[in-house]
C-alpha cells in the first residue's frame, strides 16, 4: 500500500499526530492518549510521499522519529521526516520537537557544539571520517577513550578502548560498525566513581524526574520496555543477560530527589532550541565534574522503574500533547472570530 500524507479537509477536527517509525516504542503513548480520550493518529514515516503545496491537516504534530531507525530497516526515515517537518512548519502547524530539535537529534557533534555554547560541559570529542583519521584522532586524545556513532541511538557504536592497538584491531576486524552518516566520534572516557549515569527527563520543557541507570553491563542504555525483548542492542531491565537474581538492583531507578543547577540550564537549552520533550544523559567523574554526553529527544520510559516510583512519563506526555492541542484549537477559534 502506498503511504501518502493526508492533506487538510474542510471542517475536519484537529487532532494529535504522532510522527514515528517504531510501532513498539509508540504503543505506550497511544495507550495513554486513548485513556485521556484525546483524538490522535499515527504517521509511520519509514516511506511515503506528500504534496508540498497542499496544506497539512489541522492539529498538533509530535515528532518522535529515532536516529536509530536504520537498525529497523528504515534507512531514510530521518531524511523523510525532515522533509515532512519542513512542510508542516511552512504551513504554520504546531510541531512538538520540530526541525531545530530534530537537527540536534541526528548529530552528536551538533549536540555537543550547542551544549558547549550554553556553558554545559561535554566530554572532549573528535569527529572523524576514515580509518586513519579515527586512529589519528585517538592518538591525539590519548587512552582511554570511547568511540561512538555521530548519528546513533541505543548506544550504537559505543566501545571503550584502553590502547591504540586495541582500536586498530577493532577497525580492521569484523566487529567494526560504521556510523550511518560515516562520522565516528572519538571521545574522552569519563570514569565515574560508581558504574552509573543519570538521565534527566523533561516533558513540556519542564523537569519531570531523574533516573539512575546502571552501566555495569555496558553502554547500550535504551529504557524502552520494547528493548527488553529480543533486542540484544538494548540490554535493559533485570535478566537482560540471563541473570534473574532477586538481589540484583534494577537497571533503572527513578530518584526520589534530584537537585542540580543543571536542571535550570537544561531548561534554558531546550527553550533556545525548540525542544519540548527530552532526556539529558550525564556522567559525573571522580572529581565531581558533571558531563552531559547525550540529549535524547525520542525519549522512552521504563515501566518497572515508573511503577516503583509512581511516576509515569507517557501519561504526562499524553497530557502535555492534549493540553497543547486544546490551546491550539482555542487559538484557531480566536483567530477565526477576530
Amino acid at each position: 500500500m502506498v503511504n501518502t500524507m493526508p492533506r487538510a479537509r474542510a471542517n475536519e477536527p484537529a487532532k494529535i499526530y504522532i510522527l514515528h517509525e517504531n510501532d513498539a516504542w509508540t504503543a505506550p503513548l497511544l495507550a495513554a492518549l486513548r485513556e485521556l480520550g484525546a483524538p490522535h493518529e499515527t504517521w509511520h514515516l519509514d516511506r511515503g510521499f506528500f504534496d508540498l503545496a497542499a496544506p497539512p491537516p489541522a492539529g498538533v504534530f509530535y515528532n518522535r522519529v529515532s536516529p536509530s531507525s536504520h537498525t529497523r530497516g528504515h534507512r531514510y526515515a530521518p531524511e523523510y521526516t525532515a522533509c515532512v517537518l519542513a512542510w508542516l512548519e511552512a504551513h504554520g502547524r504546531r510541531v512538538v520537537n520540530g526541525s531545530a530539535a530534530f537537527a540536534l537529534e541526528l548529530s552528536k557533534t551538533a549536540q555537543y557544539a550547542a551544549l558547549t555554547r550554553h556553558g554545559l560541559a561535554v566530554p572532549h570529542s573528535l569527529p572523524a571520517v576514515g580509518r586513519e583519521e579515527i586512529l589519528a584522532a585517538a592518538r591525539r586524545l590519548g587512552a582511554p577513550f570511547i568511540t561512538k556513532h555521530n548519528r546513533a541511538g541505543k548506544g550504537l557504536g559505543v566501545h571503550l578502548f584502553r590502547s591504540l592497538e586495541a582500536l586498530a584491531a577493532y577497525l580492521d576486524g569484523p566487529a567494526f560498525e560504521e556510523s550511518v552518516d560515516g562520522v565516528t566520534l572519538v571521545q574522552r572516557y569519563i570514569e565515574a566513581p560508581e558504574p552509573f549515569i543519570t538521565r534527566v527527563e523533561f516533558i513540556g520543557g519542564r523537569f519531570f524526574y531523574a533516573v539512575r541507570v546502571d552501566t555495569s553491563e555496558g553502554f547500550e542504555l535504551c529504557p524502552a520496555d520494547a528493548c527488553q525483548v529480543g533486542d540484544t542492542l538494548c540490554p535493559t531491565g533485570d535478566g537482560a543477560h540471563g541473570d534473574s537474581s532477586p538481589a540484583k538492583p534494577p537497571k533503572f531507578q527513578i530518584l526520589a530527589r534530584f537537585e542540580s543547577p543543571l536542571v535550570a540550564r537544561y531548561g534554558r537549552f531546550m527553550a533556545a532550541h525548540g525542544i519540548e520533550i527530552a532526556g539529558f544523559e550525564l556522567i559525573t567523574d571522580k572529581a565531581g565534574n558533571a558531563y552531559t554526553y547525550d540529549v535524547n529527544m525520542n525519549t522512552n520510559y521504563n515501566a518497572e522503574a515508573e511503577a516503583a516510583a509512581g511516576r509515569f512519563g507517557m501519561k504526562a506526555l499524553a497530557a502535555h500533547l492534549a493540553e497543547t492541542l486544546a490551546r491550539s484549537r482555542a487559538g484557531a477559534e480566536a483567530s477565526a472570530a477576530a
